[in-house]
């Protein structure tokens, strides 16, 4: 194959994994999550500071 060709090949499937992941970005983002890939599962202290202040905030309006 011509090296052009082999480049081009080469910047699809890169805009292609970059596309996919700016999607699941934003759709994870439309969905309400904070940690987007979080190492610790959602229990670093952003995440747990979030909950605590959601559950304050439910026995207000009850």
């Amino acid at each position: 194959m011509p090296p052009i060709i082999q480049n081009i090949i080469i910047i699809v499937v890169l805009l292609c994994l970059i596309g996919a992941a700016c999607y699941y970005i934003y759709k994870e983002k439309k969905r309400g999550t904070k940690c987007i890939g979080c190492p610790m599962a959602g229990n670093c202290a952003k995440a747990r500071a979030k909950k605590e202040l959601e559950s304050c905030a439910c026995k207000k309006e009850s």
